[in-house]
């Protein structure tokens, strides 16, 4: 993550590139030998259906349930920010039988934000391998009258109490956008948080607020058919799926040039599961994930390929919690 000061928060997850498994890992003997999967396999979601997390989770799950010839059940318990269903993956016996789709917020962000959380993904969960990242894209309801960043701004300021960003929770990677973009554009939002990436959406669609920062894949079916209009990414660069639309940084306006957001969603188990079924894990979610028909599947919802060995993940989630911890410090943000 790149941060610059100045008075405003403006950059934050950077894209963690495509990276093949370590020699170390791939030399290991594939435990491919082990009856595993002998039975179902749950794949815990801790969001509503309908989100980013959720769309990963149904994508793999039904591959992997594939390759294994055994089921891959998506469970989704939402609640708190993804923490409930976090920790219930967390607690859950370590046998490969209960994996956990983790993001931007339940393995980084809200360690940082609410440090009495009953787990800790650096002590609790076995990384297995990140799998996409994402840009959030800036939509307003089509009855606001802008159509760039510049003029969304000039809207928000003369209309300093009439604007409502949703997101999917407190502390979520979409609330923590809207606080960044707030505090870079100078402009007040009022905070409204939902349950799920998708309620979230459905607020702006229904006009219950008139803006939020959704993750790309979340957004584009609505933006594509018209129920959102959307003003800009959050990335540095544009996004594969929406080549037209700009990215926040190019509107050249001050605080706002470098301004970068990009969310991921990995999987992981609970922290002693053995490493030889980690090891099988990642190596069939690197197959299933690499099939060029889940390639254009995953492009086609705005999401980037991002797959990763265990061992990077973990130290991504590590350096990841470490930057969050001082961008929320010097930005003062706080979870009500």
């Amino acid at each position: 993550m790149r941060f610059a000061s100045h008075s405003a928060i403006v950059a934050m997850l950077p894209l963690l590139a495509c990276t093949p498994l370590r020699a170390a890992d791939a030399l290991q003997p594939s435990p491919s030998h082990s009856p595993y999967p002998d039975r179902a396999v749950r794949m815990m979601v801790p969001f509503p259906p309908g989100g980013a997390n959720d769309i990963v989770a149904r994508l793999v799950a039904q591959k992997l349930s594939e390759r294994w010839g055994k089921p891959v059940v998506i469970d989704n318990r939402a609640g708190a920010g993804g923490n409930i269903g976090t920790e219930i993956g967390a607690r859950a016996n370590p046998d490969g039988y209960t994996l956990t789709i983790g993001s931007t917020s339940t393995y980084c962000t809200n360690v940082v934000l609410e440090p009495k959380l009953g787990f800790d993904p650096r002590r609790d969960f076995a990384p297995i391998a990140l799998i996409v990242t994402a840009p959030n894209v800036l939509v307003v309801h089509p009855s606001v009258p802008v159509n760039t960043v510049a003029e969304f701004i000039k809207f928000a300021k003369d209309n300093p109490q009439r604007l409502n960003f949703s997101s999917f929770g407190d502390g979520s990677s979409a609330h923590l956008v809207g606080e960044m973009f707030k505090s870079a554009a100078g402009v007040n939002l009022q905070h409204v948080p939902y349950k799920g990436g998708g309620p979230a959406l459905a607020a702006v669609m229904g006009g219950e607020v008139q803006l939020t920062f959704a993750n790309l894949s979340v957004a584009l079916p609505q933006v594509r058919g018209g129920k959102v209009k959307a003003i800009a990414v959050t990335s540095a660069r544009r996004a594969t799926a929406l080549p037209e639309l700009p990215t926040i940084a190019e509107s050249g306006l001050s605080g706002l040039h470098t301004f970068e957001a990009i969310a991921s969603v990995g999987i992981l188990a609970p922290a002693a599961t053995p490493r030889a079924r980690v090891i099988r894990i990642n190596q069939d979610v690197h197959a299933v994930v690499n099939e060029p028909a889940m390639k254009d599947q995953f492009i086609a919802r705005g999401l980037e390929i991002a797959l990763s060995t265990p061992d990077e993940f973990a130290r991504y989630i590590r350096t990841e919690i470490e930057r969050w911890t001082k961008v929320v410090r010097d930005a003062g943000i706080r979870v009500k």
